[in-house]
């Protein structure tokens, strides 16, 4: 099992203190009802991996660590332990002379992101939707006091784990397997990041509600998400799939999507990056062998999904909450 206990106290006298009243039950019944066979050797793995304290640690430039007092084989040791957690889906990662080649270039949306936020030094800050937590790193790396991330997929958190383990247990970033919808309004963190999520929830407007309820007054929210071009009356309502994904709901104009920011309460909402998604930034690697957006989009027109929609456009927005 994983344990939450030290999480619980660090939390237990500060703002995020009335979290306590359901978090501990939640992640019991999480436990109870989520765990299977995938799980416990995941976090067998984990157990196995050495507990070190890096010689090297770089959280500002990238995710790595390393030591001088390791052996070859201990290296190999790493590497086969971290394999055991595939795919790797967000990073890269760079420990103990391990590359883990993830799909998605992380660090390229952490480039596009970061010009735009206030400091984040001294914040504490809430990652929704964090996958194996590679923000996050980055995050403290910026400077976050406190950086906690939420996502509800078993695998994600035992990589989350797993890295925590090879950078010296820091206990200054922790992942918790809840979704958003879980989480009492704690109006509490500085600052809130929603990269990824938005056109997977059914009822968006719900969801930025869900992220200003857990900000403090005048804390901001970094929203990164799936665009189409188009004016602020422009939204794709997709079939049964979108890019091969079938969880894909709605995918605003950023216009559009300045103007739900606005119609939740918002102020000061500026969009301030485009992207396009391309093979470079997402792609499959030795550590995530299966397809990728490569396979997603259309053969003879990369413009297109391969169902006839626009390609992925990725939008950054930033607000306020009053």
């Amino acid at each position: 099992m994983i344990d939450f206990g030290r999480f619980y106290q660090q939390i237990a006298t500060g703002p995020l203190a009335p979290w306590l009243e359901v978090l501990p039950a939640q992640l019991s019944q999480w436990q109870r009802e989520n765990l299977h066979g995938h799980f416990r050797l995941w976090k067998k793995a984990i157990d196995h991996l050495p507990a070190l304290t890096p010689g090297q640690c770089d959280l500002l430039n990238g995710v790595s660590a390393d030591s001088d007092n390791l052996t070859p084989r201990q290296r190999q040791g790493i590497e086969t332990l971290l394999r055991q957690l595939m795919p790797w889906r967000k990073g890269p990662f760079a420990l103990y002379g391990t590359r883990i080649n993830t799909e998605w270039r992380s660090d390229w949306k952490w480039q596009r992101v970061l010009p735009h936020i206030s400091p984040l030094a001294g914040r504490t800050v809430l990652d929704v939707g964090c996958g194996s937590g590679y923000h996050m790193w980055r995050m403290l790396g910026e400077g976050a006091e406190l950086v906690v991330g939420i996502d509800p997929m078993q695998l994600f958190l035992c990589q989350f784990e797993a890295v925590r383990k090879l950078l010296g247990d820091d206990r200054r970033a922790h992942l918790l397997p809840v979704g958003i919808e879980q989480l009492p309004e704690l109006n509490a963190f500085d600052t809130v990041f929603s990269m990824g999520v938005l056109y997977h929830r059914r009822s968006p407007l719900d969801h930025l509600m869900q992220l200003k309820n857990q900000l403090v007054s005048g804390g901001e929210l970094v929203l990164e998400t799936l665009v189409v071009e188009g004016d602020e009356n422009t939204v794709l309502v997709p079939g049964e799939r979108y890019a091969q994904m079938r969880n894909v709901y709605f995918l605003p104009s950023a216009a559009a999507l300045k103007h739900w920011l606005q119609k939740c309460g918002f102020t000061e909402v500026r969009i301030v990056d485009h992207a396009v998604t391309s093979t470079e930034e997402q792609r499959r690697t030795d550590w995530m062998t299966s397809e990728s957006l490569a396979e997603f989009l259309d053969p003879q027109d990369n413009r297109l999904t391969v169902e006839g929609y626009p390609a992925p456009l990725r939008a950054v927005l930033i607000a306020r909450k009053p």
